[in-house]
């Protein structure tokens, strides 16, 4: 264990803040290089032909937390893509922070991608193009930089806290293995706080420190019509059509509300706090702002909520893929045997992945009309639960602090759409989950042209950087 030196680093906050600025605009250069050769790496975790991508990925961020001073570096191989742990425990009495995030990125067309191959970034406008920039590859090295900034403004020889990394590669396949991990390292993983960096803020000009992340369920549904492709000529009329079934179930997911009519869904729905849907409500919510940085085209979802509660606080479903029939090529004009929905439910507390899968069977099963088969697969081992901070974790004030005094304006609370699993490391772990992330939904997280902003990144540097001195002095 590293034992740290008295710090001869500046004597207040501000003069602390100064100095960071002064080491993160002095090496920016070689930040956005660190994150130009770890894109390149083509990591994606849903792709077998990857494999060798993701050991090379994992040791490439071996590599960089070696050369930050990280004692204690190993590549954890599993049954799947490897992880990487890291170490440095050189704050006797001082907090233990396990810093979570992933190293895996989402599969990519290459074609669909405008601004620049996926895997060879660009710069240009203030953005960092490519796959990974922003989810989560940005997000990580941001965590290496502050430790860097941080040693470089305070003069310390170690963090003010003592750390610990664990940075998977199968976050976009559900995370398989992780429970696994978690289980078998428990005593080297053992902390007293979770930092989860796989979330977005509100807005780069707008910061907002979230506070929990939605849970999520997936399900395929397989309606089935005739045995086989049939000539639509020789049995148009009374022959069974999956696809027109397929969509009038899927039509019904919601009624003329918004709301999502699987029987019991709402019951165990957990109202939130008037103080939460205050800071909500009070996020500066512009429409034509938001569909310019969504892309959305429009807003819809559930009556009586406002856009931010739609988002973090109420549960939603969306239908994520559909297939059927002829997709690629000259149409047979056959009614097809088989139409294919991928189903994605979001979730909130006190709902849970045993639950709403057991709901969503029964909804199907009550609906679907008796001259079709079906397949319905509801894998609950890759479900997610929900997860919120708890409000007076005194962590979540010291990063609030930290991040005002970077943005030097007030910051805002939210929660994130997505899921993640901060359930899973609380429950394993036993300690709270907190979360920082440098995402915007302008960032096209899972899509083509996925991007980051440079100053949003930075800022967020300097923001851990104070938040590592805040919470090793509190």
């Amino acid at each position: 264990m590293t034992t740290p030196t008295t710090p001869a680093g500046p004597a207040s906050a501000a003069e602390e803040l100064a100095a960071l600025r002064e080491h993160v605009d002095a090496t920016r250069d070689e930040l956005l290089e660190h994150l130009v050769g770890w894109v390149r790496i083509r990591s994606v975790s849903a792709n077998p032909d990857n494999s060798p991508d993701m050991v090379r990925s994992a040791h490439w961020l071996a590599g960089v937390l070696r050369e930050t001073g990280f004692p204690e570096v190993e590549v954890w191989r599993t049954d799947g893509a490897p992880a990487v742990f890291a170490r440095w425990h050189g704050a006797p009495g001082a907090p233990t922070v396990l810093v979570y995030g992933h190293h895996d990125v989402r599969p990519v067309e290459d074609d669909h991608w405008e601004q620049c191959p996926p895997f060879e970034p660009a710069l240009r406008d203030g953005r960092l193009w490519g796959r990974g920039t922003s989810d989560d590859k940005g997000q990580v090295l941001a965590h290496v930089w502050a430790v860097r900034a941080h040693l470089a403004a305070t003069g310390r020889t170690a963090p003010a806290v003592n750390l610990t990394f664990l940075v998977e590669g199968e976050e976009e396949s559900s995370s398989v293995h992780l429970a696994g991990l978690l289980e078998q390292e428990r005593e080297r993983l053992g902390a007293d706080l979770v930092l989860l960096s796989d979330t977005m803020t509100w807005a780069a000009d707008e910061p907002a420190v979230c506070t929990g992340v939605r849970g999520s369920i997936s399900a395929t549904l397989e309606v089935l019509g005739p045995y086989r492709d049939v000539h639509s000529g020789a049995v148009s009329g009374p022959a069974p059509n999956p696809v027109l079934e397929l969509s009038r179930l899927l039509a019904q997911l919601h009624d003329e509300d918004g709301r999502i009519t699987l029987p019991g869904f709402y019951d165990d729905v957990a109202e939130v706090s008037a103080a939460e849907r205050e800071g909500l409500r009070a996020l500066p919510w512009d429409e034509g702002a938001w569909l310019e940085r969504s892309s959305t085209r429009s807003v819809g979802g559930e009556r009586g909520f406002s856009v931010p509660e739609r988002l973090y606080v109420r549960p939603a479903v969306e239908v994520t893929a559909l297939l059927a029939g002829d997709p690629v090529g000259p149409s047979q004009g056959a009614i097809p045997s088989m139409a294919t929905a991928e189903i994605s439910f979001r979730t909130v507390p006190d709902q849970t992945v045993a639950g709403v899968a057991e709901q969503v069977r029964r909804w199907v099963a009550e609906r679907i009309d008796d001259r079709f088969a079906y397949r319905l697969e509801v894998p609950e081992e890759k479900g997610q639960q929900p997860y919120v901070t708890p409000e007076d974790l005194p962590a979540l004030a010291q990063l609030r602090a930290a991040s005002e005094e970077v943005w030097q304006r007030p910051v805002g609370r939210m929660r994130n759409a997505g899921g993640s699993p901060a359930e899973l490391l609380a429950r394993s772990l036993g300690v709270p989950v907190l979360f920082f992330g440098t995402g915007a939904p302008e960032d096209n997280w899972h899509d083509s042209d996925e991007s980051v902003s440079v100053d949003l990144l930075l800022k967020g540097v300097l923001t851990l950087a104070r938040f590592w001195s805040r919470t090793g002095t509190a």
